[in-house]
């Protein structure tokens, strides 16, 4: 993985709140709300949208209220401040007018730039679009005073000359004649992308974009950047919001854009390891969690049966039935089961593995084992696991963005010592170090 080219490695979350409501006696109050966030419910990142969630009209009223509510709350809000501009890869004026907008924001004697950690680009083109969003950067920084490249630029994958253009940014990031080392989030934004594919399904719904998700984290980790996921519109799905975070983080893809404070809170909550594990079994129609009953793990559904017989055991899934001995039933159970760590279990599995290295030791197994209670039938069953150098690294990657999450998020501190105990959050800081 190249080295993350900003401080922080992980964002969890992109809010984002209009600029300017129409109608409104306060144009500003969505931007008010959202400035005194805090804890579980503030962002990683939050957007202030002069474009799309700002009617055209009131995007210079907008610019006002920008530099009016974050010269106010900045200094207090606890994650980072991008607002979004208006671009256009085919519109010149639409360019200049998301230029002039910047250095109205970015003016020193304003107030708002010294909160403001850079700004969002939407709808760039090829690569030649986003020198010229970094060249505009660049002037303003100039024009202001402020150090040339302090100013992060986040840009929205909207196309697919974006799309393709991610290809290219490891040969042009670092060339004297731009700044692209600026750049900070790749952030997919699929309504859009939809329409520049001219895509259509049967029920008008956007389709699921795996390939962009794919290619935005693949360009994101190729070139030290941070890859987050477009809008999941369906705000009541939770579980809908749930799954689609899952689909992502196994991508790599650990950050989220978020409509609603809600939303929020899942997204900051979702990629962090659970306070307890749990066992799956996976019935033949999807795995289901175990309920854990005085260190028994305990089925009760019936999709699978377990039996002893004179014989052996009779396992039953889906209407299949399976006449097993001992050694043949634990094999099929472990196939059957996985199991999901706590935030204690890693930390236990790493410093047991730190200490093994320090004996050293290069390899170590490490077993897993519990009781199956399927109907009226208990086995136990175990499985090892051997950890070596690459194992350790992949498990620091949850561990890196509890550790990256901490540092950054001071406010969330009384919420995740109550989620996982003053002792693990203290042990999971020191893990890895």
């Amino acid at each position: 993985m190249t080295e993350r080219r900003h401080d922080r490695e992980f964002v969890r979350t992109f809010f984002t709140s209009p600029t300017a409501v129409e109608g409104e006696e306060d144009s500003a109050k969505m931007l008010r709300r959202a400035a005194q966030l805090r804890g579980m419910q503030a962002p990683d990142v939050w957007v202030p949208d002069n474009e799309d969630a700002t009617a055209p009209s009131m995007r210079d009223e907008g610019v006002e209220n920008i530099v009016e509510v974050v010269s106010e709350h900045g200094a207090d809000f606890p994650g980072e401040i991008h607002p979004r501009m208006v671009w256009h890869r085919d519109s010149p004026t639409t360019r200049y007018q998301g230029f002039q907008h910047m250095l109205d924001v970015a003016d020193p004697e304003r107030g708002a730039i010294e909160h403001i950690d850079g700004f969002v680009i939407p709808e760039v083109g090829d690569i030649d679009d986003w020198k010229k969003a970094d060249e505009f950067f660049t002037i303003v920084e100039n024009e202001h005073g402020l150090e040339e490249g302090s100013l992060k630029m986040s840009v929205i994958i909207e196309s697919g000359q974006a799309e393709l253009a991610m290809g290219t940014l490891r040969e042009e990031m670092g060339k004297p004649t731009n700044n692209l080392e600026r750049l900070f989030l790749l952030v997919d934004g699929e309504v859009d992308y939809t329409k520049d594919m001219r895509a259509i399904t049967p029920t008008g719904a956007l389709p699921e974009w795996p390939e962009l998700r794919h290619n935005t984290s693949r360009g994101a980790s190729a070139a030290g950047l941070i890859a987050v996921d477009g809008p999941y519109d369906d705000i009541r799905d939770i579980e809908g919001y749930h799954e689609r975070m899952q689909d992502n983080q196994a991508k790599g893809m650990l950050g989220i854009w978020s409509l609603t404070p809600g939303q929020v809170v899942e997204a900051n909550q979702s990629p962090l390891p659970p306070k307890t594990g749990s066992w799956l079994l996976d019935t033949g129609d999807g795995e289901v969690e175990l309920d854990s009953e005085d260190g028994v793990e305990v089925y009760e559904g019936d999709r699978v049966s377990l039996s002893e017989t004179t014989d052996g055991y009779e396992l039953t899934v889906g209407g299949s039935t399976q006449v097993l001995d001992s050694d043949e039933l634990h094999e099929e159970l472990l196939n059957m089961t996985a199991y999901i760590p706590s935030m204690d279990d890693i930390v236990d599995s790493m410093e047991e593995f730190e200490a093994a290295k320090e004996a050293g030791r290069g390899a170590i197994a490490m077993e897993r084992s519990t009781t199956l209670r399927i109907g009226d039938t208990e086995v136990d069953i175990a499985t090892d696991r051997m950890w070596d150098e690459a194992t350790y690294q992949a498990a620091m990657t949850p561990i890196s963005l509890f550790q990256d999450v901490y540092e950054n998020r001071p406010d969330q501190h009384e919420e995740l010592v109550e989620m996982y105990s003053e002792g693990v959050v203290e042990r999971a800081m020191e893990v890895g170090l």
